[in-house]
């Protein structure tokens, strides 16, 4: 089927003949080609890779919202109307009052400072990887997973928060991703157990970033319109930052590995003005036996095009092999090599090195093909 394929294009099959005269020197050409595509890829995958790595550690927040007091007009704390009105506005999305405080923690026989919780319904937000959490929260204490860990504490457990004892009703999964209220060093107590007035936040999470941000809009229409009673924290802010910044540093990365292949188009004109010059004689013949200037201004083309493909071709397959091990190192995952943003850049730097190819070989196929049949004869 190859050899069907060569010989139906018969300028592909010349250009080939003409590479492979000088085989060395194609191969140094072509190696130039695979150096640069090889680079731009895997620079663009790591980039990509490392980014996802990053995104994904802070976990599903792009769709959450805190609504926090604004500080102004005497504005301390979210009173049971706010929460009224963020819960209508919010419809179907999850609405969890917070109470924050601090109180010192015995057990064991050892005192410590922790940060405590008031929350009614908990289990709208975190999961138990021992016991059960109630919901709604009546009795009991929750204990976040760090601070159970350090102070050796189970389900069914005993300890006392401001001199009142509770038992431990469960044990909160660990937090691996970053969340608006971390309860891994934490104590999550029933609201009506946390002094204080009104909430200091409340935690709205959406089924998704754009609509928390159509309920962070509704929320500032309602609870804003008279005076400044909340500030509203988008986290899909933060995620949309950091991939901007991403962005950034990949298209530096590629810029960097441009400048390969910007080195091997050099080696490319240099192999196609050597074989121009070392086949001079041979396309005056080709010219005084009829062949046209559109005619080898396509050969020297199609060879500059073959450079291209096939080197272009095996530093894309060196890509996804690189990418394979880049993404079991970093994500742990090497089917994510292939994601839409990776394949997206090993195809970017295969069509990068093919022009960059067929442009270098442009000057020295248009000198070739300008020529005078009678000044290529002449010796």
């Amino acid at each position: 089927m190859a050899g069907s394929l060569w010989h139906r294009f018969p300028t592909l099959l010349i250009a080939r003949r003409n590479l492979t005269r000088t085989r060395l020197r194609s191969l140094l050409a072509m190696l130039g080609i695979v150096i640069g595509v090889l680079a731009i890829a895997s620079l663009g995958v790591f980039g990509s890779t490392l980014q996802t790595s990053v995104t994904g550690s802070l976990g599903d927040i792009g769709n959450q919202l805190v609504v926090s007091p604004s500080g102004q007009n005497n504005v301390t704390y979210l009173t049971d109307q706010d929460v009224r009105d963020i819960t209508r506005v919010a419809g179907d999305a999850s609405v969890i009052p917070v109470r924050q405080g601090v109180a010192t923690l015995d057990v064991h026989g050892t005192s410590q400072r922790v940060t405590v919780y008031g929350m009614e319904r908990p289990a709208g937000a975190y999961n138990a990887s021992e016991g059960r959490i109630p919901d709604p929260l009546r009795s009991g204490a929750l204990v976040g997973a760090t601070l159970a860990d350090n102070q050796n504490l189970q389900a069914g457990d005993s300890i006392a928060v401001d001199g009142k004892t509770y038992r431990v009703r469960a044990v909160l999964e660990s937090q691996q991703a970053f969340s608006p209220i971390n309860p891994d060093g934490a104590v999550i107590l029933p609201l009506r157990d946390v002094e204080g007035t009104g909430y200091s936040s409340v935690v709205v999470t959406a089924d998704t970033g754009p609509a928390a941000n159509e309920t962070a809009i509704a929320i500032r229409a309602a609870l804003n319109e008279r005076e400044k009673r909340v500030t509203i924290f988008e986290f899909g802010n933060i995620v949309q930052q950091i991939r901007s910044v991403f962005n950034a540093v990949n298209l530096f990365l590629i810029g960097i590995g441009s400048i390969s292949l910007v080195v091997a188009g050099v080696s490319i004109l240099n192999v196609m003005l050597m074989s121009a010059i070392e086949r001079r004689e041979e396309i005056g013949v080709l010219r005084a036996v009829g062949y046209q200037r559109t005619d080898v201004l396509r050969i020297m083309l199609a060879e500059a095009l073959l450079l291209g493909v096939i080197g272009g071709g095996i530093g894309a397959v060196l890509s996804v092999a690189g990418g394979l091990v880049i993404n079991q190192f970093i994500v742990g995952d090497w089917s994510a090599v292939f994601t839409v943003g990776n394949l997206f850049y090993i195809l970017v730097a295969l069509a990068f090195g093919v022009v960059t190819s067929v442009l270098s070989g442009l000057y020295p196929a248009y000198k070739s093909a300008n020529e005078r049949p009678v000044d290529a004869l002449r010796k």
